[in-house]
Order: C-alpha cells, then sequence, then structure tokens
C-alpha cells in the first residue's frame, strides 16, 4: 500500500530509539510467480523474516516492520499488532506526486496500480490487521500512536 506513510513512520520509530525494518528496501523480498500462473508478486523472504524475528523474539526488544507482500500473513501470528497504516486515495497520490524517497507511483501505470490496490487489497489488509490508524494526522500523533503499543523505546526502559 504504497504512500500511506509507512515508511516515514519507520523512520521516526527509528529516530525515537526503536528498531525498526523497511522491507521495501534491502533483500527482504523476492518477486515470485503466482500459483495460478497469472503473473508474478513480491514475496517476503520467509528464511529471512524468520530469522529476524527469532533474533528480536529472544532479545526481547520490539520491532516495527514496514511492507505489503502477498505472504505476510504467514507472519501474522508472530506479531503482537498488525498495524494498517492508511489514507484516501486522493491523498496517497498527492504524496506519491511530491515524495523523493521512493520512486514508485510517479508512472499512469503505477497510479493505476495503487488506485486498484487500494480498492481490492486495502480490504484485505483491513480484515488481518489489529489496528488502523488514518495517517492523514500529523507524523507525530501516528508514531505516538505506534510506540504506544509498545511502550517507550529501549534505551528509555
Amino acid at each position: 500500500m504504497s504512500g500511506t506513510g509507512k515508511s516515514t513512520a519507520l523512520n521516526h520509530l527509528a529516530h525515537r530509539g526503536y528498531s525498526v525494518v523497511d522491507t521495501d528496501y534491502g533483500d527482504w523480498i523476492e518477486t515470485l510467480p503466482l500459483p495460478d500462473g497469472t503473473g508474478a508478486e513480491p514475496h517476503w523472504r520467509e528464511d529471512r523474516i524468520d530469522a529476524l524475528l527469532s533474533r528480536h523474539e529472544d532479545s526481547g526488544v520490539p520491532l516495527f516492520i514496514g511492507g505489503t507482500v502477498i505472504n505476510q500473513e504467514v507472519f501474522y501470528p508472530r506479531f503482537a499488532e498488525i498495524v494498517l497504516l492508511t489514507a484516501p486515495l486522493l491523498v496517497i497520490l498527492t504524496r506519491i506526486t511530491t515524495r523523493t524517497t521512493n520512486p514508485f507511483g510517479k508512472t499512469p501505470e503505477e497510479r493505476a496500480q495503487i488506485e486498484l490496490d487500494t480498492a481490492e487489497i486495502e480490504p484485505l489488509l483491513r480484515a488481518g490487521s489489529t489496528i488502523e490508524i488514518d495517517t492523514r494526522r500529523s507524523v507525530t500523533e501516528v508514531v505516538d500512536q505506534l510506540a504506544a503499543l509498545v511502550g517507550p523505546p529501549p534505551f528509555q526502559r
């Protein structure tokens, strides 16, 4: 769900001292064929996500993970909360037009994909989420709400 504020929220959480992983960057994702043969979709690399979660489960340190992939549901039982960041489509499209941190959404085809994902994928994400946060609110308010889910960052405990 591009443009909802995931990366921005993660950056602010990291600045506050929380452990974060934005799976849109790095080697967390691989593109795999869909089972029905109709195309390919990004998937979390399950071995890497499993290892990441195991390290953090053992440490007791809270971890915020951001990303939207077809197989994320596999890991839901291991998450304390499943947060859906949302915004109206017009807000998302405006953000994508002006952002400089991620090129996705600049072409008409990508914008059409965002519109389709908002209509078709967001309801599925909503059904699996435990909390929904409207990111039209200020970044500080959004990050405060996320931080409240886990308490103060580790260095403040």
